[in-house]
């Protein structure tokens, strides 16, 4: 016998108090950051403020440098989802629409690389970036992006496989080089995948605190997330600046996922089709 599925509004109510039950730090969160610092030492359980400070917010970017650390984020932020898509698109095109010996071992390898802790290459990647003199500028975090990364260019390769083979074949019978099936009909193709590993990437550099703590020592060029740790050192007894500081480092990848989303669930969906 077969089961009826719930009523529409009984599934929506569940998924309704999933969602509020996930939003409910970060609503304490912004709630917390409009409270004066007293009120929130003394009830830090009481949800709506009685007095409204939104002060706080300015309070903060001005007691550490916000906009200095904002810009190093940025710049870390394109030049990494840059190198990703630039190096991961060119991997997975090779291991989806070339035919050369081996190409099936030495993806399996990529993919067991994935099995590697960081602390395993933490040392040997600092000794080259040293030598590269990339040490304590950006450079260090953005050029390893530039060599590709085992997650992207997996689900950029399964993306690649659900492209009809006719195309390239197709395009190579009219003279069309592999550059040029590569750039002009697999990456036009494949806007939903390549938007949600931008998206995968730029979430990473934009939260990335082991990165800047490793090879970073001038305050110059800090990012965002290992400015707040430093601002949450300084000014522990300040939790509301502390909110207020937290929301505004929230605030951007909120509002990414809120306008890339249905691109961002289309390109997951679509990936892994085809093996």
């Amino acid at each position: 016998m077969r089961r009826s599925s719930p009523p529409w509004f009984v599934a929506h109510g569940l998924l309704i108090a999933a969602a509020s039950l996930f939003a409910l730090p970060l609503v304490w969160m912004l709630l917390s950051s409009l409270k004066p610092a007293a009120e929130l030492a003394a009830d830090p359980h009481r949800v709506f403020p009685r007095e409204w400070r939104p002060a706080n917010y300015l309070d903060a970017v001005t007691t550490m440098p916000y906009f200095q650390y904002l810009l190093n984020s940025l710049v870390l932020c394109a030049g990494s989802v840059i190198g990703t898509l630039w190096s991961c698109s060119l991997a997975a095109y090779a291991f989806s629409r070339m035919r050369w010996p081996g190409r099936n071992a030495v993806f399996g390898l990529l993919i067991a690389t994935m099995l590697l802790p960081w602390h395993v290459t933490m040392v040997p990647k600092f000794l080259l970036i040293s030598e590269l003199g990339l040490y304590n500028t950006l450079g260090a975090l953005i050029a390893p992006t530039f060599l590709g990364d085992a997650f992207s260019i997996f689900l950029l390769r399964q993306f690649f496989l659900t492209i009809p083979e006719e195309l390239s074949e197709a395009a190579r019978l009219d003279g069309c080089t592999e550059w040029g099936i590569y750039w002009r009909i697999i990456l036009p193709l494949s806007g939903p995948a390549l938007a949600t590993v931008a998206l995968f990437q730029f979430v990473a550099a934009w939260n990335d605190f082991s990165g800047p703590l490793l090879y970073l020592n001038d305050p110059a060029r800090f990012t965002l997330a290992y400015g707040l740790e430093q601002f949450v050192s300084s000014y522990s007894s300040q939790t509301n600046l502390l909110m207020a500081a937290a929301v505004l480092f929230t605030l951007p990848i909120v509002l990414l996922f809120l306008f890339a989303q249905r691109t961002f669930i289309r390109g997951i969906a679509t990936s892994g089709l085809k093996g």
